[in-house]
């Protein structure tokens, strides 16, 4: 498998079907025939069991649509790796193959409404223990990607002074998507409302009291995978800009003679190769299972500033048809503006990356 296969699929297959994906329609079948199908989930439960650091050398390919992971069936793989090494053997045994197989789909709860996301320690959804071992979930959530179509939430959820994650079933009786949020245009997140949900004692994911814990080991990966996705994004704008540049006529010649458009090429290409060196760097760290607080952080938001970077000055030489859907630029401009804030807003990586940094020179 090599970043060349997985950037042709992605390109001849994603890419052209974004806005008939964002209406439902399944490809993965098509990522199954061409042998790609859950490359990073282990051969053992049906995936393509390549190594972390072999997979994170394909992802910014994979992440030239945001739709490339769920496609390719890899969109799974951070629940996976949590249910895999924390949750009891009854629950592993009954999600995780159909869960590769693409045959259960999973959310994760965290964020809620009202609450500042840079604080987890102010969540206030709770999780009760009956005496029987089982547990009774109160509360409500949003931001949570696929909840619609989702068969299983993670849920952190506060359970006495500390916090614990429990798979909750979505159709257990309480459970309610409350709407679908509209997020500067598109769809995808929702606000979801547990009533009293009675959840299997099982169902609770490693011990009371570590879900802050395992909610972090989830970030380090979940962030790296954004920016190398972010990346692929926005090499995607380089490949649109220079096209457009050097088909346009103005003139006696091209968009690309003048020196504005050189201007704008320049900037984006320098902001983008900087963000994929960073995204690489917390890449290798992540998958050796080394510390890399400040380069996961580094890598994400330069990569959310890369991306936002590579679409303006995309959609300025593409020109009014830049504002349109068909150029595609729209969709990445959206999801340029979403990264500064997903997974951390900026400030909150500023600030904590710049008070390691400081201490590390005094």
């Amino acid at each position: 498998m090599n970043r060349a296969v997985v950037r042709a699929f992605v390109d001849r297959v994603v890419i052209p079907a974004e806005a008939e994906l964002d209406a439902g329609l399944d490809l993965r079948g098509e990522a199954r025939a061409a042998g790609l199908w859950a490359l990073p989930l282990p051969a053992e439960l049906g995936g393509g069991g390549l190594s972390l650091a072999r997979y994170l050398a394909l992802a910014e390919d994979e992440g030239r649509s945001d739709h490339g992971p769920a496609v390719l069936g890899s969109a799974s793989l951070l629940t996976a790796r949590t249910l895999a090494a924390h949750a009891a053997p009854a629950l592993r045994e009954a999600v995780l193959r159909p869960l590769v197989a693409g045959e259960v789909t999973t959310a994760y709860a965290m964020t809620e409404p009202g609450v500042a996301g840079s604080d987890p320690t102010l969540l206030r959804t709770t999780a009760t223990q009956r005496p029987d071992g089982s547990w009774v979930v109160d509360g409500r959530k949003w931001f949570t990607s696929d909840a619609a179509r989702a068969d299983l939430v993670l849920v952190v959820a506060r359970t006495g002074d500390s916090f614990s994650i429990l798979a909750v079933p979505t159709g257990s009786a309480g459970f309610r998507v409350e709407r679908e949020l509209d997020v500067l245009g598109g769809g995808g997140q929702y606000e979801i409302s547990f009533t009293a949900v009675h959840v299997p004692g099982d169902n609770l994911v490693g011990e009371v009291g570590q879900g802050l814990r395992l909610a972090g080991e989830r970030l380090a990966l979940g962030r790296t995978l954004r920016a190398l996705r972010w990346v692929g994004q926005a090499q995607r704008c380089l490949e649109l800009l220079g096209a457009r540049a050097g088909a346009r006529r103005l003139g006696d010649g091209v968009l690309a003679d003048r020196q504005l458009v050189q201007r704008l090429a320049f900037e984006a290409e320098l902001v983008v190769r900087s963000a994929r060196a960073l995204a690489g760097e917390a890449a290798r760290l992540v998958a050796s299972g080394e510390r890399a607080a400040v380069e996961v952080s580094l890598a994400k938001t330069a990569a959310a500033r890369a991306l936002g970077t590579a679409v303006d000055a995309a959609i300025q030489v593409y020109g009014a048809e830049g504002l349109m859907a068909e150029s595609g630029l729209p969709r990445l401009l959206r999801v340029a503006r979403s990264a500064r804030i997903l997974d951390g807003a900026d400030e909150l990586h500023i600030a904590t990356t710049g008070r390691r940094l400081l201490s590390g020179y005094q």
